[in-house]
């Protein structure tokens, strides 16, 4: 038995050729030479050479013994593939895609429709306008192991529909250990110069130092004013006071608080510089006594990546005349930190704490050419925007878990008369418990953007000059705060019962999780109606916007508040839940787990105007229809069943699991209200809905899993889901320049298919062979979506999409990974050529006969190399996406969207001891 599903890279030829071709060799399923068996045949220990496949043993058997499948990847293997983020380990797992790089689709459902927690417990976002978590957040340097659970136990929250994610990090070790890596790298893209901007003082360390931050003196203005900071309000303000004020009063005061706007953003070039990246960890084990044991391990890791690239957009009619290229160059900079402590009562009980502290932050500046239908390509004129943004995204977790057993070393302890009431309970029975806290922050200080009008050759489209636009929203400023807060913990309770032939285990547990997310947008716009010099308009943006300029009575600039108040909201959920489980095993063959989830689901939402000052014009509005659309309650129970059939079919240890659960999706909380906002991933304008209700899923698995002595493992699932009323996003009506979309319940969906994935040694066929190992995965499926405007009992209310019936959003017909790894035999040398490829997936849905937009199928290709000089010392290279693949998406063959990634290489050097 051995590695699990160490998943790594396949192309949909290459499995099933050599899928094919592994079945046909009864080699396959051979017993290791080095399998020791008991008298009864049960393989006690296996000894397997070669790094990769050895380090998977403990996650195959956790694998084996759990009652509802998982896939789990550990922290050798995704060591082995070059990812640094969980978001890019998980690509590799069977029927996963990796969207935007940050968002995890399971079987082919959108990012809502998975959950991830952090070492079991539920954990908050900092992600502006979603609930699900960003996984690129989360540096692999923090990870012990990825679980991934595709069928739903009642030990999980319901809110469960494609999978759920559990990031366990690295734990308490069993003696002294110091680790220190340092690297470098580069992308192909990214060489050269890129473009820049003054920024602040602490912009290494991915957090700002208050230059870019909101004025203390502009908020009071803002207070003073009651919010109506516009000229007119404000002449009518000051005339309040005194009769006397004049207009150019009204219009000085309005320019001094303008002046208060951070305004010194204005693109450089930039030689840019190599990747970095460092990280370290030390921890130790003491023990105090004979009963006694105690262990510590902290972490710390610094990476600054930059990168560069180009995106084109076509309009998909008119491909040649209305088109976007946007030219960006990215710093991001992410920073970790963790802390875990360990405290063993003898061998019954165990506490431990995980202090995690994250940080990502990108700095991006971007400059757009483009053209639209009120200046085309061959007009001569077009538009060119800067944007500057500074998004820093925190995350501070902490937890404390327990276990505690009934064992014989703890009954030793206690008084006559306690070990009299539990006698009852055999000496394997458990208690666990656990607690969370963690907070989630994302901070967008004067996000800036600049429209420009362009002078453009016709045939090219190159820039010969441009001004600022002659507008009083020419500069748009933008400050983004949220605050997501999560409380998890509960307990739960194992009783273990054994007969001759039979093991009863009886599970229940409360669990209690509280959220509560704050997000407050404040938005500001500045430009001139005219200038006295039109040359004024044409100097950089700096000056443009300098405090000469802009008081400069000649100049007519104005300033005010801008956005329609509903940006910003409060949002809330509460859940207990009670489960119970029965998890019988018979005669080692049959394994039959039973259970339930209740939960009572509470969640509320509204919208709040930071800057209500009046009862006609409140934060929060008192109205009890509209609070009451923006709540939602349920209770509800969901069941769940696994049976597994357990042999020696064809391989040392073979099992045959049934899953079947019902489960719910439900909305998140923006998406509740009636607020807009453009999605930072998207550019569209996205409408929230008070009328959106929970989805509910049914789940079916059958699985079939082959683990042979020698390491080598096979599985085939076949899985189906029928989804009531699924959450999507339909385009809806907007300007033509704009993009909007809103999120509705449809009528049903449906998603099949079959997942295939296997590990093989290929010592078999000697020679060259022994040192190599193939491992791949493949996933087919199919999904529909239903919108019928006109069916009976519950009708979509999606504005004429053009397609009713189509797939879901994100998801792809097949899903592949492949990897062929060699482990040298003298464990000097290990090396892996990975591939990865998604079929073509939905990426936007079209309205009133506009084409449906799909994402082509991206193939990549990873290249790894470890060398081990001593047993302490290890040099790593790696090239990713070597075959140079770009990003893009096509309407009716129309390519509309296009980005190069570039390929990235780097080395690194790490010391263990």
């Amino acid at each position: 038995m051995n590695n699990d599903k160490n998943k790594t890279n396949q192309s949909p030829y290459f499995v099933t050729a050599i899928g094919i071709f592994a079945l046909s060799f009864p080699a396959f399923s051979q017993v290791p030479v080095d399998a020791a068996e008991d008298d009864d045949g049960e393989i006690e220990e296996v000894v397997v050479t070669g790094r990769f496949i050895s380090s998977s043993q403990q996650l195959v058997n956790e694998r084996i013994t759990d009652a509802f499948a998982t896939d789990l990847l550990g922290a050798d293997t995704i060591a082995r593939l070059g990812d640094s983020t969980v978001g890019a380990a998980l690509r590799r797992v069977p029927g996963l895609t990796l969207v935007a790089d940050k968002y995890i689709y399971i079987r082919g459902l959108g990012e809502r429709y998975s959950t991830s927690s952090l070492g079991g417990a539920q954990i908050p976002s900092p992600d502006l306008t979603r609930n699900v978590i960003p996984l690129d957040v989360f540096p692999t340097s923090i990870v012990e192991s990825l679980r991934v659970q595709k069928s739903w136990s009642p030990d999980l929250p319901a809110n469960f529909g494609g999978g759920a994610v559990d990031i366990r990090t690295k734990g308490i070790p069993d003696g002294f250990t110091l680790s220190f890596e340092a690297g470098s790298g580069l992308n192909s893209e990214a060489s050269g110069t890129g473009l820049t901007y003054p920024g602040g003082g602490d912009d290494q360390w991915g957090t700002d130092d208050g230059s870019r931050a909101l004025s203390g003196n502009l908020l009071a203005a803002i207070d003073t004013y009651q919010g109506q900071i516009g000229v007119q309000s404000l002449l009518s303000s000051l005339q309040a006071e005194d009769p006397s004020a004049t207009l150019a009063d009204a219009q000085a005061l309005n320019r001094s608080m303008a002046l208060e706007l951070n305004r010194t953003a204005v693109p450089q070039d930039k030689s840019l510089p190599a990747d970095v990246a460092v990280r370290g960890s030390i921890g130790n084990n003491w023990f105090i006594n004979d009963d006694w044991e105690f262990g510590a391990i902290a972490g710390a890791s610094y990476q600054t990546d930059w990168r560069k690239t180009t995106a084109y957009a076509r309009n998909f009619i008119y491909p040649d005349e209305r088109t976007d290229i946007e030219e960006e160059t990215t710093e991001a900079i992410t920073m970790a930190g963790t802390v875990g402590l360990g405290l063993k009562f003898t061998e019954d009980h165990e506490i431990e704490t995980t202090t995690l502290w994250l940080r990502n932050t990108d700095d991006e500046t971007a400059v757009t050419d483009l053209f639209n239908e009120n200046r085309e390509k061959s007009d001569g004129l077009g538009w060119r925007s800067y944007r500057f943004q500074f998004e820093e995204r925190e995350m501070f977790t902490n937890q404390i878990r327990g276990s505690h057993f009934l064992g014989d070393a703890t009954r030793d302890r206690l008084p006559d008369f306690v070990n009299s009431l539990i006698a009852w309970a055999p000496t394997s029975s458990e208690i666990t418990w656990f607690w969370s806290d963690s907070e989630a922050r994302t901070d967008i200080p004067n996000q800036l953007e600049v429209a420009s009008q362009t002078t453009t050759d016709p045939e090219t489209g190159a820039v010969l000059n441009e001004a600022v636009t002659l507008s009083s929203q020419s500069a748009d400023f933008r400050f983004t705060d949220l605050d997501d807060e999560v409380q998890n913990y509960g307990w739960a309770a194992t009783l273990p019962f054994e007969t001759s032939r039979s093991i009863i285990e009886l599970k229940g547990g409360w669990q209690h999780a509280r959220k509560a997310r704050t997000y407050q947008q404040t938005q500001f716009s500045l430009g001139a109606l005219n200038v006295g010099d039109i040359g004024t308009l044409q100097m950089p943006l700096d000056e443009v916007f300098s405090d000469s300029v802009i008081l400069d009575p000649a100049n007519n600039f104005v300033f005010d508040r801008q956005g329609t108040n509903n940006e910003s909201y409060i949002a809330a959920t509460m859940t207990d839940a009670v489960f119970g489980m029965v998890d019988w095993t018979m005669d080692d063959t049959w394994r039959i787990a039973a259970g339930a989830r209740w939960e009572d689901y509470r969640q509320a939402a509204v919208n709040w105007n930071p800057f209500g000052y009046s009862e006609a014009d409140p934060q929060i509005t008192t109205d009890p229809v509209v609070l009451e659309e923006g709540t939602f309650s349920k209770d509800e129970i969901y069941p769940a069943a696994a049976i597994t059939y357990m042999s020696e079919l064809w391989a040392d240890d073979f099992q045959l699991r049934f899953a079947w659960s019902e489960t719910a999706v439900r909305p998140d909380l923006r998406e509740i209200t009636g607020s807009s906002y453009i999605d930072p991933i998207t550019g569209d304008l996205t409408r929230g809905n008070p009328g959106v209700v929970p989805s509910g899923v049914t789940n079916f698995d059958i699985r079939g899993e082959w683990f042979f002595g020698n390491g080598d493992n096979l599985t085939i699932t076949f899985f189906k889901k029928d989804i009531d009323k699924p959450i999507e996003f339909f385009e809806s009506p907007a300007s033509d320049t704009t993009i909007a979309r809103e999120i509705l319940n449809a009528n049903e969906a449906t998603v099949e298919g079959v997942e295939v994935e296997f590990l093989k040694e290929l010592s078999f066929l000697g020679g060259p062979f022994d040192t190599l190992f193939v491992q791949g995965n493949l996933t087919l499926q199919d999904s529909e979506l239903v919108c019928d405007a006109n069916a009976t009992g519950f009708a979509c209310e999606a504005d004429a999409p053009t397609n009713p019936t189509r797939a879901l959003s994100g998801a792809s017909d097949y899903v592949a990974n492949f990897m062929v790894g060699f482990d040298s035999p003298d464990a000097k040398h290990t090396a892996s050529i990975m591939y990865n490829v998604f079929g073509e997936r939905l990426y936007v849905a079209g309205r009133n006969g506009a084409p449906d937009g799909y994402e082509q199928p991206f193939q990549s290709l990873d290249l790894t190399y470890f060398w081990y000089p001593t047993d302490t010392m290890t040099l790593k290279l790696k090239a990713q996406n070597v075959l140079g693949e770009t990003i893009r998406i096509q309407r009716e063959g129309i390519t509309v969207f296009e980005e190069d990634p570039g390929m990235t290489f780097a080395i690194s050097f790490n010391l263990s001891l």
